[in-house]
């Protein structure tokens, strides 16, 4: 009887997700330590959640508005007797765990509580060029301050921030705007009634996402979703908000009311809100931003109101603030294109209210890390490869106390090194070894170095280049190989990596 056939396990990625190596982690790291720094520098405290949320504590702030309790990671824990397990997710950002921290310790926290939180989050939705269903987010956010100084200090943090990680002035702009604003002109335009929140909410829906695809679609695509709809170019129809011109008109003035200064914004947004009282109350809260930015030194060149960001979440309340990169880069069709948003963040004063039942005001700002990091390599300031550690070759096997000695020396005056634990039979494939290593130094000691009391160290990078494009002469004068006394090991190794990079 034939055995039956062992299916083994397949070697990949689970669709959406990646995997990543040396360079790329190491890069992340120092980009994650850049951004504490700032943060920290700004009086906030760390803070690391679980990974994962129940469903309830996450509830239907979900980023797409449309399917609450979607988009999640989840699974039903078993039952206790009569009571059913909880339903329990991963966490698709870092702000709903937040949210559930301050109700949980309100009492044992300051208030206001500022802090930063940094890890993956996961979202359960159809991956894509560059959407990942894994990737990392770096939060700030101040919980128990109603003023919106709270607000311009995220502003001006973020743009500290950017600068810190290496993006440059003027290859950024943080863009703030006002959800008040926004809900004035809505009312001037008639799908806001002050006096029944609920109506005109599906029409609301689809102007909020209308405003948002500005950058893609140009105004007339706008104008159209503000109308009876618009069909794509593949020949999707896409529903519309039904407004009469007039009504799509007032928005379109709202997000066309940019100006060349701040207070020339403001006073266009003032007209454009009309008696709306809590547009003319958004209006103020901009204006007192504006103010704030101004004295921290945030000119328009960092920090600018722009009436077109609206953020897609549902839960801000007010001041709502996106970082956008601009410069170009090519798309995968060759086309120049700016490179957009790697933040954005704002004012959510209802959300730990779900867990207090009183309204509690928060501000706050999530950056993309990995879209930061391909904006650092789209400008040529990306992740390099990683320089490896100095290999101690194994010339004698029954000697690997030895080499584990010179190693541990190395290691102690900060150097990274190892011991090579292949077959040493070889000596070629201990060079290939550290060559895939990127390794800068090679150690070797065999049996007469050992009793002359000496070491040989081999400048690995040296040795590629002489390789490369020395002539014979060039090598002579250049050798990559030098015998040094053992008791200058550290010391030569040192200098010899030094050299490196000079």
């Amino acid at each position: 009887m034939a055995k039956d056939k062992i299916r083994r396990p397949r070697a990949e990625t689970p669709k959406g997700f990646r995997d990543y190596f040396g360079a790329e982690v190491t890069a992340r790291a120092a980009m994650l330590r850049r951004i504490a720094e700032v943060y920290h520098r700004y009086g906030f405290e760390a803070l690391e959640t679980s990974g994962v949320e129940t469903v309830e504590a996450l509830g239907k702030f979900l980023p797409d508005v449309d399917r609450p309790n979607e988009g999640v990671f989840a699974w039903q824990e078993d039952a206790e007797g009569d009571r059913p397990g909880d339903w329990l997710a991963l966490r698709y950002d870092l702000t709903a765990p937040l949210a559930r921290v301050y109700a949980q310790h309100r009492n044992d926290l300051p208030t206001p509580y500022r802090r930063y939180a940094m890890g993956p989050v996961w979202r359960n939705e159809k991956p894509g060029p560059g959407r990942f269903r894994q990737f990392y987010q770096c939060d700030a956010d101040t919980v128990g301050a109603p003023s919106v100084a709270a607000d311009a200090e995220i502003c001006a943090m973020l743009a500290d921030t950017l600068e810190a990680v290496g993006i440059a002035r003027g290859d950024y702009v943080v863009r703030v705007n006002n959800r008040k604003v926004l809900n004035g002109v809505m009312e001037v335009a008639g799908v806001l009634d002050p006096s029944d929140p609920e109506k005109f909410t599906r029409e609301r829906g689809i102007v909020l996402r209308a405003i948002d695809k500005l950058d893609r679609l140009g105004t007339d695509g706008v104008r159209m979703l503000l109308g009876e709809g618009r069909k794509d170019d593949s020949g999707d129809f896409t529903q519309g908000a039904g407004l009469q011109p007039a009504q799509a008109e007032v928005v379109m003035g709202f997000m066309e009311a940019r100006r060349d200064t701040a207070g020339e914004t403001l006073a266009r947004l003032r007209e454009l809100v009309g008696g709306s009282a809590i547009g003319a109350e958004g209006v103020d809260e901009l204006e007192t931003i504006a103010a704030l930015l101004e004295a921290q030194g945030m000119g328009p060149d960092r920090v600018v109101i722009d009436p077109s960001v609206v953020r897609g979440l549902g839960y801000y309340t007010g001041p709502v603030f996106e970082a956008e990169l601009t410069f170009e880069i090519l798309d995968e069709k060759g086309r120049p294109r700016q490179f957009g948003s790697v933040a954005g963040g704002g004012r959510y004063d209802d959300l730990v209210k779900r867990f207090t039942g009183q309204a509690v005001p928060a501000t706050g700002v999530s950056i993309g890390v990995d879209r930061l990091l391909a904006a650092l390599a789209a400008k040529g300031r990306g992740a390099t490869e990683a320089q490896g550690p100095v290999v101690v070759t194994v010339m004698d096997r029954d000697r690997m106390a030895d080499y584990q000695a010179m190693a541990s020396e190395l290691r102690a005056a900060g150097i990274r090194a190892e011991v090579y634990l292949g077959n040493p039979k070889n000596f070629g494939n201990q060079m290939k070894y550290a060559d895939r290593r990127g390794s800068p130094v090679a150690v070797i000691e065999g049996g007469d170095e050992k009793d002359r009391g000496v070491v040989q160290i081999k400048d690995l990078i040296l040795g590629a280049q002489i390789a490369k494009n020395a002539t014979l002469e060039e090598w002579k004068d250049r050798p990559s190989q030098v015998e040094v006394p053992r008791a200058e090991l550290v010391e030569r190794v040192r200098a010899m990596i030094e050299g490196q990079s000079s």
